[in-house]
């Protein structure tokens, strides 16, 4: 998944420090030709679960990435696909895929459609493609100590109607690690009345050279009560697979893993 992603020019409101430390995590290496396994538990405020397995894969198709996910279990959802096409240029919109079994067919997901849950969790579809910079000031708020490491908290607004709309956001605050570039939590304000998300990543190895987030925390809550969370744990990631580009297309996504 990519949450956060950025590039282009900043505009007068921004704060330099800020946008330059953006530009530096979406500079990092984050390895190509990459394959791993997720698992996803959907967790609603009566602590009852539903869980999916997912097989997923992403080749950078030059600056472009391109990602494609399957669930594997439970059965009756297996073969569920999602395809994700991240385009570097900033004029031209990502382009999301939905593929149900039972339905026989792709659906395009809609720019209007990306503030909607993915899967059934509380990630949005927004959330599973990049962010333009250009959409977006930043601010450095301050630098405190989270999970033991020393990080920059920066604030991300939007600088449209139309981008909170797509993105299902008002505005979000991040915690960068200082030491691998790496984001360890955002909180994020919804447009859906009074809600906050808390996502935090969390159990960062490094696999071949590159900074993996092996565990994503996602809780949405109103006031002080949870509404639903969704916990995710990545395994088997592998980069540097044999991965052809024909893989990562709509016919493709339709066959199924």
């Amino acid at each position: 998944m990519a949450l956060i992603a950025f590039s282009a020019p900043a505009s007068a409101a921004d704060d330099p420090k800020a946008r330059d430390i953006m530009q530096r995590v979406d500079a990092r290496n984050d390895g190509d030709n990459r394959t791993s396994d997720m698992l996803m538990v959907l967790i609603d405020k009566n602590n009852d679960q539903r869980t999916k397995h997912f097989k997923i894969f992403s080749k950078d198709q030059g600056k472009d990435k391109h990602t494609i996910m399957f669930i594997v279990d439970p059965p009756n959802v297996k073969d569920t696909g999602f395809l994700t096409l991240d385009y570097d240029d900033p004029d031209k919109d990502d382009d999301q895929f939905l593929y149900l079994p039972s339905l026989g067919k792709s659906k395009r997901i809609a720019s209007s459609d990306k503030d909607g849950s993915f899967m059934g969790s509380d990630l949005n579809y927004s959330d599973m493609g990049s962010l333009e910079l250009a959409d977006y000031d930043f601010t450095l708020l301050k630098e405190i100590d989270l999970k033991g490491q020393r990080c920059w908290l920066i604030q991300a607004d939007p600088r449209s109607d139309a981008v909170i709309d797509e993105t299902g956001y008002t505005k979000s605050i991040l915690a960068v690690r200082q030491d691998n570039l790496m984001i360890s939590r955002i909180k994020a304000w919804t447009n859906d009345g009074d809600a906050v998300k808390l996502i935090d990543f969390d159990d960062m190895q490094v696999i071949d050279g590159i900074w993996v987030s092996l565990s994503i925390k996602v809780i949405k809550r109103r006031a002080d009560e949870v509404l639903h969370k969704t916990d995710i744990t990545i395994s088997g990631v592998k980069f540097n697979q044999n991965l052809e580009g024909d893989m990562f297309t709509v016919r493709r996504l339709e066959k199924g893993l």
